[in-house]
């Protein structure tokens, strides 16, 4: 319901449309590529805010402004990388939605990643990396913060 011009009004009508005209696969086809991008993504956020977080707090004692930023970081580096996943992602979310028979056929990652790559080359599978970023950045480094405040608070009783 968020591609644009979409005809849908509502959730329901959207779900029946897309299984009349694609089948029960159609809300499948980018699983794989989901858990593909969501596995890499975690990993290197855990890893890029663990890091960040002993360079920047040198000092002992609880820093919020510490865990924030490097939250930020993290999410913001996780998601520059794994943004040609996110890409495929896309593609294979939308395609229901094409006019394009290839990018229509689309059957998963391995067929999106091709089309992009035939299409825009190395350069297509970075777009978007922009708003990615703005976007994980500061819900990481609020997640971060919940996070290890709230166990900060809790261990410091």
């Amino acid at each position: 319901m968020q591609v644009h011009g979409s005809v849908y009004t509502s959730l329901t009508q959207c779900a029946r449309s897309v299984f009349r005209n694609e089948g029960l696969r159609a809300f499948y086809v980018s699983y794989p590529t989901t858990l593909a991008m969501t596995v890499p993504f975690t990993a290197l956020q855990f890893t890029a805010y663990e890091s960040i977080t002993k360079f920047m707090h040198r000092r002992p004692g609880y820093d919020p402004l510490t865990h924030c930023t490097a939250g930020g970081l993290a999410g913001g580096i996780a998601a520059a990388a794994t943004t040609p996943l996110d890409v495929i992602k896309t593609l294979l979310q939308t395609r229901g939605s094409s006019t394009d028979a290839e990018i229509r056929n689309a059957k998963g990652l391995f067929d999106a990643a091709g089309i992009i790559a035939r299409r825009d080359g190395a350069k297509g599978f970075f777009r978007g990396m922009k708003a990615r970023v703005v976007t994980a950045a500061p819900s990481t480094a609020i997640c971060w913060y919940v996070f290890v405040h709230g166990n900060y608070a809790i261990y410091s009783c």
